[in-house]
């Protein structure tokens, strides 16, 4: 059986599910050391989160990176 893998680590996962995994790895705080977001540092919540990086390009690309690192 010939089962296709994309060469795409990212492929199939949802900015919700690696922010849900950062979150549950690293904690808010860490999140915010790691990516300097106010989103992160205060009242942090995956929603309004998940709404700033859904917005803002070259945030969601730190976030994506972080979580490739800890693959």
């Amino acid at each position: 059986m010939n089962v296709l893998k994309h060469k795409d680590p990212l492929h199939g996962v949802t900015l919700e599910a690696m922010l849900t995994h950062l979150v549950a790895k690293y904690g808010w705080d860490d999140m915010a050391r790691h990516i300097r977001i106010n989103c992160f540092a205060k009242d942090p919540s995956i929603k309004s989160s998940l709404k700033f990086l859904r917005r803002t390009p070259w945030a969601r690309q730190k976030v994506e990176e972080l979580y490739l690192q800890g693959l």
